[in-house]
């Protein structure tokens, strides 16, 4: 029956085991040590060390505690030494230590910033030198995993090999932690002694300050006194020139109310012309608008002659058209009745365009008065509209069926037809001719025809 190999994870799996137990149980043995150990009486200039041995540690733990212990005495000696020195430094320097005070305490949260992150070091250092152990370690598996034929021959003596190296790293690593502790420890009073030299300098400084400030302040004084004496050399001085001035400005002043005086009787004078002036300016203004006011009613009255004249021309024109209608109306009527149909047709279309051409004439006539020209209109325009109307003359629509190209001379003339709005005249036509002419007209309408 073949013997299964070991794989290197199970070969080192044991030594491994048996290592951190071994660290474990030096670090416990370490805390108890410390926690055991007797309070030590103040340090004096003689120094008497007492190592107590533990009977349950072993040799090499002992030497360590012992060691520790030594180093920890000197420690509190020196400490001890430093705080009766700083004790009377604080006697002497009460004083300023006030004024210093919160200088100081911004250096003692300094120090213990300092402090911490000393002891952060420390640990990080601590944290590495592990992780370097198990780097090591971790190479020496390496190579024991190359030498696997040997370590199966040997494996009980490499577990011992590491048991014992790892004894011996825990030596180290315990005299590492005391020298660490120690220099964490001197370099707190470094940091102490480095802010109480600080804050000595501090108040040496603010002292010298103080002390210049007061010279200053002296200094300033003098000044100030010379200042006002000058100040009151010069006022002096004000006040003569002052009297002089104001004797002057009296003398002066005297002169220009005597100019002003001048001045005010001269501008009196010319106000006075100025006055006459405006009532000449005036007078004239008013004759001129009285003139203007019967320029005015010379105007209207003779437009009021022409447009008299005017309605009585369109008047006389219309009955005169309405006269033609009828004596047209009753030739046609009597033409109507005789004998030949055909001829009786030829002369009532001929008439009725008679009678077309002259209720045109009419229409234009009775529209001319109703329009008013716009400003846009010029001779040559022309705009076609159609007109709806009922029997009895009543224009009941007007729309624009071919524009001038001007739309507000074709909304005037639009507007003018049913300004209009009944033509009575066409109650006189038949409604025949009615329906067939003037039902819906279109007519065409100028400038030149409605400025009448």
């Amino acid at each position: 029956m073949q013997r299964r190999e070991r794989s290197p994870s199970e070969s080192y799996f044991w030594p491994a085991v048996l290592a951190v137990g071994l660290h474990l149980l030096v670090f416990a043995m370490l805390f108890v040590s410390f926690s055991m150990a007797p309070e030590m009486p103040p340090a004096r200039p003689i120094i008497q060390a007492t190592l107590y041995q533990m009977k349950s540690q072993s040799q090499a733990t002992t030497q360590t505690n012992q060691k520790i212990a030594g180093e920890a005495k000197k420690t509190a000696a020196r400490q001890y030494e430093v705080e009766q020195m700083e004790q009377k430094k604080n006697e002497q320097q009460v004083a300023m230590a006030k004024a210093a005070e919160q200088r100081k305490a911004e250096e003692a949260r300094r120090a213990e910033a300092d402090k911490r992150a000393a002891e952060e070091a420390s640990r990080q250092k601590a944290s590495e030198e592990a992780k370097k152990a198990a780097e090591e370690t971790a190479r020496q598996k390496a190579a024991e995993e190359a030498k696997k034929a040997v370590e199966a021959a040997a494996k009980q003596k490499t577990a011992e090999d590491a048991k014992k190296a790892a004894e011996e790293v825990a030596k180290q690593k315990a005299a590492e932690d005391a020298k660490k502790k120690v220099a964490a420890e001197a370099a707190k009073q470094k940091a102490a002694e480095e802010a109480k030299k600080k804050s000595t300098e501090e108040a040496a400084r603010q002292k010298a300050a103080e002390e210049a400030k007061k010279k200053a302040a002296e200094e300033a004084a003098k000044q100030k006194a010379a200042e006002e004496a000058k100040k009151k050399a010069a006022e002096a001085a004000a006040k003569q020139k002052a009297a002089e001035d104001a004797k002057k400005a009296a003398q002066e002043a005297a002169k220009q109310k005597a100019a002003e005086e001048a001045k005010k009787k001269a501008a009196e004078e010319v106000a006075k012309q100025k006055a006459a002036e405006e009532a000449k300016k005036k007078a004239a203004e008013e004759a001129a608008k009285q003139k203007a006011a019967e320029e005015a009613k010379k105007k209207a009255a003779e437009d009021a002659k022409k447009k008299a004249a005017e309605e009585a021309k369109k008047k006389a024109a219309a009955e005169a058209a309405r006269k033609a209608a009828e004596d047209k109306k009753a030739q046609a009527l009597a033409e109507l009745l005789s004998d030949n149909t055909e001829r009786q047709q030829a002369l009532a279309e001929s008439r009725g365009n008679q009678v077309a051409g002259s209720f045109d004439d009419l229409i234009v006539s009775l529209v001319s008065q109703q329009w008013r020209r716009p400003p846009s209109a010029r001779n040559g325009m022309s705009v076609e509209v159609l007109i709806q109307m009922l029997p009895d003359g009543t224009i009941t629509s007007a729309r624009v069926t071919r524009s001038s190209g001007d739309a507000p001379f074709d909304n005037s003339a639009v507007a003018a037809v049913r300004n209009v709005g009944r033509i009575p005249e066409l109650q006189q036509l038949d409604r025949a001719t009615f329906d067939r002419n003037y039902r819906q007209r279109r007519m065409i309408f100028k400038p030149e025809d409605l400025d009448l």
